[in-house]
């Protein structure tokens, strides 16, 4: 195992203990007791607690050791956050706040990709369609999520905004978390879902903003009742 991998594995058990609540806000993680949970060297420990420190699950105290901090101080937005969120607690209210998030953003964004996408980019999406399309039918869910996370994050990027753009490791991660539910049904695509991409790739094509804004409304409202349908409350229905 590579270096980078340990640390990723060592950094990823951290951050599950946190954001699972095993470790709870107050509680504190040394060195020492990191070193010897997981048999790494000082320098590694020290690494991981930096990389945590950095988005804001703790807070270092010299002679006491990392102290997690409450939830409300954690970087909402990290791709790493969401991820452990979404890992630990997949059917949990993370969901129901990204889910927002995307409602708010993305048909903004196909509305601007509609009008300043390049060529290219329109292009790219009507072919990142049709594999959706094609994927999606067959029940290739793999196929299926690549395709989707490509499309989306192409959609933000083409919107030729960069805080839209800045957000594409974010729905990646909300994408990828619906997908690692392993219920079949959950995992396959609705037949209306994947006739709204290659309406809403068409619509940029073209440079028709309100269909495209539409079109990507009804895609995000199609999760939100797809997660509603699977007992996913908290946000979602209030």
């Amino acid at each position: 195992m590579t270096s980078s991998s340990r640390r990723g594995d060592i950094l990823d058990a951290l951050g599950h203990a946190i954001v699972s609540g095993r470790v709870r806000p107050g509680e504190s993680l040394t060195l020492e007791d990191i070193q010897s949970r997981h048999d790494v060297s000082r320098t590694l420990a020290r690494d991981c607690v930096r990389t945590l420190e950095s988005l804001g699950l703790v807070q270092s105290r010299r002679r006491v050791g990392a102290i997690v901090r409450p939830q409300t101080d954690w970087a909402a937005l990290s791709p790493l956050v969401i991820r452990w969120q979404l890992e630990t607690t997949p059917a949990g209210p993370k969901f129901g706040a990204l889910t927002e998030l995307r409602a708010a953003v993305e048909p903004v964004a196909a509305a601007a990709a509609a009008r300043r996408a390049t060529e290219q980019q329109r292009t790219e999406l009507l072919r990142l369609a049709r594999i959706i399309h094609e994927q999606g039918s067959a029940g290739s869910v793999a196929s299926y999520l690549d395709a989707d996370i490509a499309f989306h994050a192409l959609v933000l990027t083409a919107s030729q905004n960069d805080t839209f753009a800045a957000l594409t490791e974010v729905v990646a991660e909300v994408l990828s978390g619906r997908a690692r539910l392993t219920d079949e049904a959950w995992q396959s695509p609705k037949a209306e879902a994947l006739d709204l991409h290659v309406r809403l790739a068409e619509a940029i094509a073209a440079g028709q903003a309100e269909q495209a804004e539409q079109c990507m409304r009804e895609i995000v409202a199609e999760v939100r009742e797809v997660l509603l349908e699977r007992g996913l409350r908290g946000l979602l229905d209030s």
